[in-house]
């Protein structure tokens, strides 16, 4: 696997041979800095956190490469991606997957276990910390009973529901947990605190992994189990999601605040909103693709994988379920 490559200045991206030109457009930046060339087969990804400028040359470069191209503007917010036409196609499971969606035991089953692992490893971050003398109130326990019911739900409405009530519980630990931070509550847009702006900043960054591990599969983006299918977003990364929030963005999100990797002078506030500076940016980026590479003994596979590949292994999971081979079950943290 190649490397994400994140652009923080303006630039202008151009095809030079088999190679990607980056030439950087701020004027403070000298000379010998300003163009570098990125080798394709090196490179897995690109996330824009600036402006660019390019051309229709640079995205069938990029295409015939299969290089995602990820945006962000200067705010953080995810605002799309240029996904390259799918390499790996499959008639059978394209028709399997629309069809699992469809029958509603089916899609149940799936939607219930990306609830199952997402709860379960927000369980166990509250526990991790209350096994280090955090005071939970009890939250776990109120997460492990509502967890019970996750197997009955008859409906997306009334699982979301539960799902619901088990994100009260847990978000309302992290006060405890975070005890050296300025915590609100989860608010989305706009984020009124430092923590609410590095949560929103993490998930965006790992919908936008989640996307470009799926397009290394056959599977459809566009078609989900527990999110409903919709226009200009690819749901099947939300669903996955789900498993993988607790375990990249809030682990990291509670140690660079509690080990103070991350300070009031890397975040600004713009009118009624808390945003990340571009020094706040790089170290965050910095600590999230180091997590991304650390690796773990697989419990199944029995050989040590990266946090990134587990994501691509839970879309191949994803696949045995809805070919029917075997049923889905969601990666579950273990520590």
């Amino acid at each position: 696997m190649g490397k994400a490559y994140y652009l923080f200045n303006a630039a202008e991206l151009e095809r030079a041979q088999n190679t990607i030109k980056v030439t950087l457009l701020a004027e403070e930046i000298g000379e010998k800095e300003r163009v570098r060339f990125l080798p394709v087969e090196q490179v897995d990804e690109i996330y824009s956190l600036t402006s660019l400028r390019l051309n229709t040359a640079l995205l069938n470069f990029l295409g015939k490469s299969g290089i995602p191209l990820h945006t962000f503007d200067y705010y953080e917010h995810y605002t799309g991606t240029f996904v390259p036409k799918a390499q790996l196609l499959s008639g059978k499971l394209h028709v399997e997957q629309a069809l699992a969606y469809h029958e509603k035991e089916r899609r149940m089953s799936v939607a219930r276990a990306f609830i199952d692992g997402g709860s379960f490893n927000m369980r166990r971050n509250l526990l991790y910390y209350k096994r280090r003398g955090v005071d939970t109130g009890g939250r776990e326990e109120k997460i492990a009973e509502l967890r019970k019911k996750i197997p009955e739900t008859k409906n997306i409405p009334e699982l979301m529901g539960i799902e619901g009530n088990i994100r009260q519980h847990y978000y309302a630990a992290f006060d405890a947990i975070l005890a050296n931070s300025e915590w609100r509550g989860r608010e989305k847009r706009p984020a009124s605190d430092p923590v609410n702006a590095l949560i929103s900043f993490g998930n965006s960054l790992l919908y936008s992994k989640i996307v470009t591990q799926i397009y290394h599969t056959q599977l459809l983006p566009t078609v989900s189990f527990l999110h409903e299918p919709g226009e200009r977003r690819f749901s099947l990364a939300l669903d996955i999601s789900e498993i993988f929030k607790p375990v990249f963005v809030d682990r990291l999100v509670f140690r660079m605040f509690n080990k103070k990797e991350l300070g009031p002078d890397d975040f600004e506030k713009v009118e009624n909103a808390v945003y990340l500076k571009e020094k706040g940016r790089k170290i965050f980026l910095q600590a999230w693709e180091e997590m991304l590479s650390e690796t773990i003994l697989h419990p199944r596979l029995k050989r040590k994988v990266s946090y990134l590949r587990l994501i691509r292994l839970e879309a191949y999971k994803l696949v045995k379920d809805i070919l029917q081979i075997e049923p889905y079950m969601p990666f579950k943290m273990r520590w």
